[in-house]
């Protein structure tokens, strides 16, 4: 298999040349060029032919956004972000997602040297992937790009009421072996427990803006870094009708809100009584994230059991597929996204593979999906 071509674009030569070492350490990898700025890149795009671009947000002459929807429009590319860890960097890196870009990676504002090489594995993991989105996808994405901005983003009114609802889980080192769910615990109120990766920021919102003010509560976990977990929440509560924060510990899980895991801590779902908590755990990564999504998957095992209703969308690896196999063992419902609508099929495909999707459907399905379930 050829390698991967890829075209560096970033004003700052310390940061071209650290990314030029990285990626070129990578057999599967070839650097074409580095370019220090927009003008500079779209020549060596029609010289070089990359398929991948790594591109900085901020640049003199043309800053990233713009480059990005200009490529996105006329010759759309794979390409990876490179922000800064700031909540302006991760506002920007949410709008560039929703261009089009695949993925982003951060560089630290200090000792950036010693601290982005620590990150050598996940870059070069991130543009061989990056190579696998197909041209179709890219065009999907800036066309639903597109259509949003002609019709502005805001906080939809409440929708009809659900119909009643009627009554009705290494992962070990954070909670323990599985263990059957207290069935002496009743409960109502079912929970959406829904996980994802690479991809996901752009999918959880499409599942968001389909979902009524009085849906069930959901947990959400997405691979982020912490720094951006929160403007990630608030960006999500401007799109739906739902209220949706990020998660805290020992916060009362409640219909109709939804809670997204900070970006390095693992949310759980834990009983207090009769009513659902959240709950916060430093333990070690599971699957290598942290958050993890079948830790989070595990503890609703654990804890709401069949009450549950079990989603899992786009991401590389296989985070939350176990999970999900556990879920569907209690007769939890479960949904993965298909391959055609995901970004990656790595996490919803392991669980399909595992036979753990009882559900698998095109984004624009799943939260019609989810409503009907929670309706029975």
């Amino acid at each position: 298999m050829a390698a991967t071509k890829v075209l560096i674009v970033d004003d700052s030569a310390l940061i071209r040349q650290m990314l030029e070492e990285m990626l070129s350490s990578d057999p599967m990898i070839e650097v074409v060029g580095t370019a220090a700025d927009p003008y500079v890149a779209r020549e060596k795009i029609k010289e070089l032919h990359p398929d991948v671009l790594t591109l900085d947000i901020e640049m003199p002459r043309m800053d990233g956004l713009t480059f990005l929807k200009n490529l996105m429009r006329l010759h759309p590319l794979p390409v990876i972000m490179v922000s800064t860890l700031t909540e302006s960097g991760a506002d920007i890196t949410f709008e560039a997602l929703e261009l089009g870009a695949v993925d982003f990676v951060t560089k630290p504002k200090i000792n950036v040297k010693n601290t982005f090489e620590a990150y050598r594995e996940e870059i070069c993991g991130k543009v061989r992937m990056a190579s696998r989105v197909s041209k179709s996808m890219l065009e999907r994405r800036y066309q639903r790009y597109s259509q949003n901005q002609q019709t502005p983003a805001h906080k939809p009114q409440p929708i009809k009421p659900l119909a009643p609802v009627a009554e009705k889980r290494s992962l070990d080192d954070v909670l323990g072996q599985n263990k059957p769910v207290n069935r002496s615990f009743r409960a109502t109120d079912k929970i959406i427990a829904l996980g994802a990766s690479t991809g996901g920021t752009e999918a959880i919102k499409e599942v968001l803006m389909g979902l009524p003010a009085n849906a069930p509560a959901m947990v959400i976990t997405q691979h982020i870094p912490a720094a951006f977990s929160l403007p990630f929440a608030k960006r999500m509560d401007t799109v739906t009708a739902m209220t949706v924060c990020q998660a805290e510990d020992g916060q009362a899980i409640l219909p109709g809100h939804v809670y997204i895991a900070p970006g390095d801590q693992h949310l759980m779902v834990m009983r207090e009584g009769t009513k659902y908590v959240c709950r916060l755990n430093d333990g070690p990564p599971v699957n290598r994230h942290k958050p993890s999504v079948d830790v989070m998957f595990r503890s609703v095992v654990q804890n709401v059991g069949p009450n549950a209703i079990g989603v899992l969308l786009t991401g590389m690896g296989n985070d939350g597929a176990q999970g999900m196999k556990e879920l569907q063992g209690l007769k939890v419902p479960t949904i993965a996204q298909d391959e055609k609508t995901s970004v990656v099929w790595g996490m919803p495909g392991e669980a399909v593979k595992l036979g753990a999707a009882d559900d698998i459907l095109p984004l624009t399905s799943i939260a019609a999906r989810i409503i009907a379930l929670a309706a029975k």
